[in-house]
């Protein structure tokens, strides 16, 4: 719960939902009751938490009738709150970046739910570093080879990037501070790997003819 509500701190979020995010397993494992919670964090936590509850248990990978009960679930939840599913969203990612110690059944099907359904869900919010995270760590337990692959390529060309970034920070700089624009940070990032996979793919070329 401490490190969910970290991921939330470092995207900002109100101190109405990092409450909710630190209390948010309470009910599902302990002896808590909603109404406790309400009593004694108010009903804006409360509602939150109660709506994470509801969500807590749902299966998206079961048959097409139940999927859709647990869609509209789901939904229902995000029409109340919009913060259920960003905590959701921030326990998910916490999820994925401890999945290495289940069993690599429960691996593969928390993966695939990750990439179709959370790290969608995570860019219809705004959310695209989020999203960026999920998608790289499902194709870690998905496409494991794969993975290692290209993660392997990417590191050992790091400096290379790393120096064209440079190169181009110095002539953008100069032409914002030519145009009159004084306060500004030029950064650069590499593309993340399901993002670079995907096109390697789709384009049928190998990482050294991908220059995004």
């Amino acid at each position: 719960s401490v490190a969910v509500a970290r991921i939330l701190l470092d995207h900002h979020m109100d101190s109405v939902t990092i409450a909710a995010a630190l209390l948010h397993d309470t009910v599902e494992d302990s002896d808590v009751l909603i109404d406790d919670i309400r009593e004694q964090f108010g009903d804006e936590v409360g509602e939150i938490v109660d709506g994470l509850t509801k969500i807590s248990s749902l299966n998206f990978r079961s048959s097409t009738e139940e999927q859709v009960e647990n869609y509209r679930k789901l939904l229902l939840s995000i029409a109340k709150d919009a913060r259920v599913i960003i905590i959701k969203l921030a326990d998910r990612l916490h999820n994925m970046r401890t999945l290495e110690h289940l069993p690599a059944d429960r691996r593969e099907s928390i993966a695939r739910e990750t990439r179709e359904l959370y790290a969608p869900l995570a860019y219809r919010f705004g959310m695209a570093g989020i999203k960026a995270d999920l998608e790289d760590l499902a194709f870690k337990f998905l496409e494991t080879e794969d993975y290692k692959t290209l993660t392997k390529k990417l590191r050992a060309k790091r400096g290379q990037r790393e120096e064209m970034i440079n190169r181009l920070r110095v002539p953008l700089a100069e032409a914002l501070t030519d145009s009159g624009i004084e306060e500004f940070e030029v950064t650069g990032r590499p593309k993340h790997l399901w993002s670079i996979y995907r096109k390697m793919k789709a384009r049928d070329k190998p990482l050294e003819e991908i220059y995004d």
